[in-house]
């Protein structure tokens, strides 16, 4: 079960955890650049590991239970180590703050919910939501120093982050709001 590829991309994905925090840390250009790269595939194997259980008939309970869990790990981790650093401009902790509270609340609800053999199954605005957040957080690892990297030290990189992230905690607080009062309903008053 743990080797079939579909959990081995899951299980890469936390495994990359610690190397994109490192990079990120370590600040330089070419680490930022490196973090962003490594951050891209990361998001991409969480594409793929849902993907290739389907069609190969892998879905396993570790599947089910990790992909999630690798996923606000590897979020999480993320806007700790921007925030950390001073990398989140343009007032970029408050929707790091929403995104990080929402996090923990649907993943609590979804916890209580399973309890009682509810579902709050995901919406097409949420997948809208990590789209634009992992777009984000891939900006920001990078900062405006890959941009001159590549030869681009015109481009606001870190300032087109900021502007994703902000889009992605307002798709935060509906989806947010969407899935509280869908779980609600499973609440006795």
């Amino acid at each position: 079960m743990l080797t079939d590829l579909p959990n081995v991309l899951t299980i890469s994905r936390i495994v990359a955890i610690p190397i994109v925090v490192a990079l990120a840390a370590w600040g330089s250009p070419r680490t930022d650049a490196l973090a962003c790269l490594l951050f891209i595939l990361a998001g991409i194997t969480d594409y793929f590991d849902g993907k290739l259980a389907r069609s190969r008939h892998q879905m396993s309970d570790f599947g089910r239970m990790f992909d999630s869990i690798a996923d606000k790990l590897l979020v999480g981790a993320c806007l700790m180590v921007l925030a950390g650093f001073a990398r989140l401009p343009y007032q970029g902790l408050w929707p790091a703050i929403i995104i990080l509270c929402r996090e923990i609340l649907v993943s609590g609800m979804r916890e209580y919910l399973a309890e009682r053999r509810a579902r709050l199954p995901v919406t097409r605005l949420a997948k809208w939501k990590t789209g634009f957040q992992m777009t984000a957080i891939g900006f920001l690892l990078a900062g405006d120093g890959t941009g001159a990297l590549l030869g681009m030290p015109w481009l606001p990189v870190a300032f087109i982050g900021a502007v994703l992230l902000w889009i992605s905690a307002v798709l935060t607080l509906i989806t947010g709001w969407d899935y509280l009062t869908t779980g609600l309903r499973h609440v006795e008053m």
